[in-house]
């Protein structure tokens, strides 16, 4: 019972993580204009992601608009696309075998140790995901540090951590800790070695008692 509300708690953490990365995935707002100057006066704020940039107009309207071309992006973004996105497919895949795996459910293997084992599988892609998930914000938020406190960057282009940052750092931080709860569900062992083995009764005491076999001349007068 305790290894099942574990596998409940670890899923549902994961499954959190996971619909965070996605939501951090397609967020535009990895990063956004910094207002940290004071010379600076403007309406409109300016925002960044993996797929488009947008700009926020004081009266409320937001322009957006995706990227023209792919290969013309910068490194960093090219690779956090590709991470977020490995880890929205590892996080699909979790999601399904930690279904398969849970002992509270009865989809797939009835054996309890196959399914722990697959409830193991599942975590361990939890944690891939939250991994890839973790090096993908970290490294564009490194990035980005580096080119607001770069002096030759101009004080109007300068840029900060967008919510989706913010989001991307819980969400891994959920995948990963709901991965580590279930890989933490140790399959049960096999109990063919402690199963009942069938009675065997043992020779009777009769058979066990010695057999003492007396010569004649060591029989009494009466000949007992």
């Amino acid at each position: 019972m305790a290894n099942s509300g574990l596998q409940l708690l670890g899923y549902f953490l994961a499954l959190g993580g996971w619909v965070g990365i996605i939501a951090s995935t397609a967020l535009p707002q990895w990063k956004q204009s910094s207002y940290a100057g004071d010379a600076i006066i403007t309406a409109v704020g300016l925002y960044e992601g993996l797929w488009m940039s947008c700009a926020s107009q004081s009266t409320g309207q937001v322009q957006c608009k995706l990227y023209d071309s792919l290969l013309a992006l910068e490194g960093h973004i090219q690779s956090a696309r590709a991470l977020m996105v490995v880890a929205v497919l590892l996080g699909f895949v979790a999601m399904v075998l930690s279904v398969v795996g849970m002992k509270c459910t009865r989809v797939g293997d009835s054996n309890p140790t196959a399914k722990g084992r697959i409830a193991i599988s599942g975590g361990v892609l939890f944690l891939l995901a939250g991994l890839c998930t973790l090096t993908a914000v970290s490294w564009y938020a490194t990035l980005v540090t580096q080119e607001f406190f770069n002096p030759s960057t101009p004080v109007n282009a300068r840029y900060e951590f967008g919510s989706a940052l913010f989001v991307g750092w819980a969400s891994a931080g959920l995948a990963m800790l709901g991965g580590s709860f279930l890989c933490c569900t140790c399959p049960e062992p096999e109990r063919a070695a402690s199963s009942p083995q069938p009675y065997r009764p043992g020779p009777s005491a009769a058979a066990r008692e010695p057999v003492v076999k007396l010569s004649a001349s060591a029989k009494g007068p009466l000949g007992v």
